[in-house]
């Protein structure tokens, strides 16, 4: 993908917009939501208990024999956050950043998702390839771009996980385990997602290896 078009901004920026507003009392720290939410904890929790419901829904959408494409992306996001926030599902139009990291300007998301369709998607999905290393590449390369690209207003981050999840049925794996991304872990993720706008996928690759066998270890498979 394309990220000449990057540009230094703020991570909100004062508008209309449904998206770029904060629930009144919540100081800033919750979203606008349909639940009218103001606790960080709480919306924490609802969002991700709103994520364990639709895991197994999802995976009766999308089989063994699915090509994702930009909009079932967009769908996944939906089903996941409609009951929370108005734009579920739908393109950001404001530009975010994290700690200083800034990804794809707004005006860019239709343009590179319609990118990560004809490559990412259509090249690794449906995800049934015969070695595991193919399998571990796929996921690599197919979560950094998402995550690259940051497509929604919130939870871009656990819709590429979903993503990955969903890619692996096709392999055959169970559903992978992202707890484990926690602390050293979560810093070795953060640093892969960075490589990968060189397109460098080895640290992301190492990531999902220590997912798989992790994954593996706890189902009591090796």
């Amino acid at each position: 993908m394309n990220f000449n078009d990057m540009k230094r901004s703020p991570r909100y920026h004062t508008s209309s917009l449904p998206e770029a507003q904060f629930e009144p009392g919540s100081r800033g720290l919750v979203l606008k939501n349909k639940l009218g939410i103001t606790s960080k904890r709480a919306m924490d929790k609802i969002e991700r208990e709103e994520q364990l419901r639709v895991i197994e829904k999802l995976a009766g959408i999308y089989d063994v024999n699915h090509c994702f494409i930009a909009a079932d992306i967009c769908n996944i996001h939906k089903i996941w956050l409609d009951k929370i926030y108005e734009w579920a599902g739908k393109y950001r139009q404001v530009n975010v950043s994290k700690e200083d990291f800034i990804f794809a300007a707004a005006a860019q998301v239709p343009k590179l998702m319609s990118e990560f369709e004809k490559k990412e998607l259509h090249e690794f999905t449906p995800c049934n390839f015969k070695s595991i290393e193919q399998v571990v590449n796929a996921l690599a390369v197919a979560h950094t771009e998402l995550v690259l690209v940051h497509p929604f207003r919130e939870g871009n981050g656990r819709v590429a996980r979903m993503l990955s999840i969903l890619m692996g049925l096709q392999s055959g794996l169970p559903p992978l385990d992202f707890s484990g991304i926690v602390g050293r872990k979560k810093k070795e993720y953060i640093s892969a997602v960075h490589a990968g706008m060189a397109r460098n996928y080895g640290q992301m690759e190492n990531v999902f290896g220590y997912l798989i066998r992790r994954t593996l270890r706890t189902r009591g498979r090796k």
